[in-house]
């Protein structure tokens, strides 16, 4: 692995932009993910693979590229998503890093596009637009052009609040940071590797926290591919104890500004909504129903929740499914796929 201080770090070497392609059993899509990085035009890149552990074929196509630009890390044992792109920032030797998934795709001139935005505004971060291609062609922008047009930077209280649990079925979340690796390596800034869920999340929220200015590019370079298996899982229990734990300890890492603490306290009262809507939809599947009561007159909303559209449509698609019960569960989407290594929403 190549370490930060490596004489091969020098800036006569430094590409404009390093992509970390975390890889676990993605032969299916690998080569096609690795070809869209290495398309780039008007940037120099590199593109750094960690094989995570896999099983099938990806170590031997990544090692087919016949491209100098590759490079290819085969960890020692599973580290998860996390540890995976962690492994890549430590061997990172751009300026800029940009994080792949392994069955995704970048326009050509998507960090030309992203670095000249960042570098005019200053910024030691940005985001743009992203698309979803799901599996019977169809495209769908994520976010409405304008939305991002009228937001010249992306700030610590709008991201917090974009993710608030049950607020929207699209948020800030989903977009894929390019962060400078120099304002990385300062502030310490790499993902939880503990986390399994929401470590995107808090490693652009720390270095939010950090004092990093996030610019905002308005097109749309970053393609979501939606395949078999990529489908989020429904959110469990364990999922929002993960991840009311991993915000806690952000805040014993961060001093917040008066705005960002009360966006915090939105998004931590959504938690815990979220939680008791879950053990809601567990009482009624068991048929507890003087569990279900109890739940439902400490916190009403997780009744409203059932109502809501999001829930509906996931109680549409839990009916397809075989039902231990005959009343059926419903719970909001997770943006962790089922591939621990894609954030297909």
């Amino acid at each position: 692995m190549t370490a930060l201080n490596d004489p091969m770090n020098s800036p006569a070497n430094e590409p404009d932009v390093t992509f970390v392609v975390a890889a676990y059993n993605a032969a299916d899509t690998i080569t096609r993910a690795v070809g869209s990085a290495l398309a780039q035009e008007g940037v120099t890149v590199e593109v750094v693979v960690v094989d995570d552990c896999s099983s099938d074929a990806t170590v031997a196509l990544v090692t087919a590229i016949d491209d100098p630009r590759v490079r290819l890390i085969a960890l020692e044992r599973n580290r998860g998503p996390g540890g995976a792109r962690n492994a890549g920032f430590e061997a990172a030797r751009g300026r800029w890093i940009a994080v792949l998934d392994s069955d995704d795709t970048v326009r050509p001139g998507r960090l030309a596009r992203m670095t000249a935005r960042a570098e005019a505004a200053g910024a030691q971060i940005v985001v743009d637009n992203l698309d979803v291609l799901s599996l019977d062609g169809s495209n769908v922008r994520m976010f409405e052009d304008a939305e991002l047009e009228a937001l010249p930077a992306l700030t610590l209280p709008a991201f917090i609040e974009s993710n608030v649990i049950f607020r929207s079925e699209h948020n800030y979340g989903y977009m894929k940071p390019v962060f400078e690796r120099r304002f990385l390596a300062e502030h310490g800034l790499s993902f939880d590797e503990s986390l399994r869920i929401g470590e995107d999340y808090i490693l652009l929220a720390s270095a939010l926290a950090c004092g990093g200015r996030c610019a905002v590019e308005p097109s749309a370079g970053y393609t979501y591919h939606i395949r078999e298996g990529s489908i989020s899982r429904v959110l469990k229990l364990e999922h929002i104890d993960a991840m009311i734990a991993a915000d806690e300890a952000y805040l014993r890492q961060h001093t917040l500004d008066p705005l960002s603490r009360r966006m915090q306290r939105k998004r931590a009262r959504g938690f815990r909504q979220a939680r008791s809507f879950l053990v809601l939809v567990e009482q009624l599947k068991t048929r507890s129903l003087a569990g279900a009561l109890r739940t439902a007159l400490a916190d009403p909303f997780a009744l409203r929740h059932l109502r809501m559209p999001i829930a509906a449509r996931l109680r549409r698609l839990a009916a397809r499914a075989p039902q231990p019960a005959p009343i059926t569960a419903a719970a909001e989407r997770s943006p962790l796929g089922n591939d621990p290594h894609t954030s297909k929403g």
